[in-house]
């Protein structure tokens, strides 16, 4: 695709312990394109999360290639956002939030008015010299958020970012999520193994297979831009969840044979 942001090209990831070995994932090909919010779903165990690290550089592939195009010398090609917030308790909220445009020699200007813009952005102006250890999980995860939005990366990787938050507050950070990335249309992938968030959050949700995980489904994801939450009562929402859980549910191995 010329378009292509993210080409991954027969990608396999083998994890070897005590002699033997696993595999992990794929083969697997994947295009993402240029300003595409991809939503990734399947079994749990099937790989997701490593095809992720892949992408990010995180791991090595066993096998294949994955290929990022730039199209800045600036700004940086990934950052990443995952479940367990991944932010330093020895840092306060500022802290956390410029630690990236540190490590990228961002001057200094630049780097307060982007902090600042984000801290407002995200709810944490009034925390910004707060401790992550005072914080709920939900004002973690903003803070986690507003780091990786901060640095403008080119393309931004989303590993479950609301798993480990209640049902009430994961449905607003899917909502504020949604209004950011309508602002910018940067590049995404985001794993999940919630249909309603992806379909909410994507253009397109693709579905894998159970270990070793390979692509078994592709849906685009028919609702207008913008959209809002409000998605989630019509009908075609609610049809469209169904067909993905259906391919879901046929890609899965027995549940004994399913990696926890």
């Amino acid at each position: 695709m010329n378009d292509s942001r993210v080409a991954v090209r027969g990608v396999e990831r083998v994890f070897a312990s005590g002699g033997s070995s696993v595999q992990a994932l794929g083969p697997i090909d994947l295009d993402v394109r240029d300003g595409e919010f991809l939503c990734i779903v399947g079994p749990s165990g099937c790989g997701k999360s490593t095809l992720l690290r892949v992408i990010a550089g995180l791991l090595s592939p066993s096998a294949g290639e994955v290929s990022l195009r730039s199209t800045s010398r600036e700004a940086p090609l990934t950052s990443v956002v995952f479940q367990d917030y991944s932010i330093f308790p020895w840092k306060t909220v500022e802290a956390n939030v410029r630690f990236g445009l540190d490590i990228a020699k961002i001057p200094a200007t630049v780097s307060r008015e982007r902090v600042s813009r984000w801290l407002t952005r995200l709810g944490l102006a009034d925390f910004a010299s707060a401790y992550p250890s005072t914080l709920s999980g939900g004002m973690r995860q903003r803070v986690s958020i507003a780091r990786a939005f901060a640095v403008e990366p080119q393309i931004l990787l989303m590993d479950e970012p609301f798993a480990a938050l209640d049902a009430q507050l994961r449905q607003i950070m899917q909502a504020e999520l949604l209004e950011l990335w309508q602002e910018d249309r940067r590049t995404v992938i985001f794993i999940t193994h919630n249909l309603d968030e992806a379909i909410l959050l994507g253009d397109r949700v693709m579905v894998m297979s159970s270990r070793p995980g390979r692509v078994v489904a592709e849906f685009e994801v028919p609702f207008e831009r913008p959209r809002s939450a409000d998605i989630r009562r019509s009908s075609e929402f609610a049809e469209l969840e169904g067909e993905i859980w259906d391919r879901l549910r046929s890609a899965m191995e027995p549940r004994s044979q399913v990696s926890a």
